[in-house]
């Protein structure tokens, strides 16, 4: 501090904040090699199921995973396929669960919580579908996506009801291994802390910074690593600097202080319900 402003008892103005830079492929890749050192590299063939990921990521929405597979059950054995001679051959008759009364849906996925609105949602993505059918052979059918351009298939996907960048994303990541990546609230959360995207970034901003920064391959892995970190270690009040593994390249981070309390036991956060269906 210069003599004058400390004899008149003036503190130095603050240094303005750093104006935000999209981090070097050598910073991202110090990051996945060191998540990569703790949590692995996730091994998942896609499923080539792409309906049956839509649904189940709307069911995923502000509830936990036991829950949603739960109602996913309930809605195969409600709407058993019964087979390959099925207009659409899968885990689930969706030609049924179209024809189907909403409530005999909502009934079917009760446990995975706020079923009224999801029901309704499932239904209007089902005759959504069926109304710009693209296969002669099956009015539901999303296989054509295999082929087709991402651009397209996820203009398409996000232009149904209520689905949006992330849950298009879960569907051609994990039904066909396409470079695209989700970017749920713990990707978001540890990912704006590690100074991956812009603060106050939108959903679109968010899911475009992610697919610019992640190598060539390695959508899969990075989506599940920042996730698992999220859930483990970075949490939402108190994420657990003093034990993370990222904690000396993590600009976020927060000094350990002489009075924190151990971590408590931590179980999979549930989301808001606000703004839940669309994601």
């Amino acid at each position: 501090m210069p003599p004058a402003e400390r004899a008149l008892g003036r503190e130095p103005a603050a240094d303005p904040p750093k104006p935000w830079r999209r981090p070097s492929a050598a910073r991202v890749a110090r990051v996945r090699d060191r998540l990569r050192e703790v949590y692995g590299i996730p091994l998942m063939a896609p499923h080539e199921r792409p309906l049956d990921e839509l649904i189940l990521t709307v069911l995923s929405q502000s509830t936990n995973d036991r829950n949603r597979d739960v109602a996913f059950m309930r809605l195969r054995e409600r709407f058993a396929d019964t087979g390959p001679s099925a207009p659409c051959a899968g885990s689930i008759d969706y030609e049924a669960m179209l024809r189907a009364p909403v409530g005999e849906i909502e009934e079917a996925i009760r446990p995975g919580g706020i079923s009224k609105v999801k029901s309704a949602r499932i239904k209007a993505i089902l005759q959504a579908i069926a109304g710009s059918a693209r296969d002669p052979r099956c009015q539901l059918s999303l296989d054509w996506m295999r082929e087709a351009p991402i651009e397209e298939s996820r203009d398409y996907l996000t232009a149904l009801p209520g689905v949006g960048r992330k849950t298009a994303a879960c569907v051609l990541l994990f039904s066909y291994g396409l470079p695209d990546i989700p970017v749920d609230t713990h990707v978001s959360r540890v990912g704006t802390r590690l100074g991956f995207f812009r603060p106050g970034a939108g959903f679109e901003e968010l899911h475009d910074e992610m697919l610019a920064i992640t190598p060539a391959g390695q959508a899969l892995e990075l989506h599940v690593d920042l996730l698992r970190h999220g859930r483990r270690t970075c949490f939402a009040r108190d994420p657990a600097c003093p034990r993370c593994p990222l904690a000396r390249m993590c600009p976020s981070r927060r000094l350990p202080s002489a009075r924190q309390k151990p971590e408590p036991r931590r179980t999979q956060p549930r989301g808001s319900t606000k703004n839940a269906i669309t994601a």
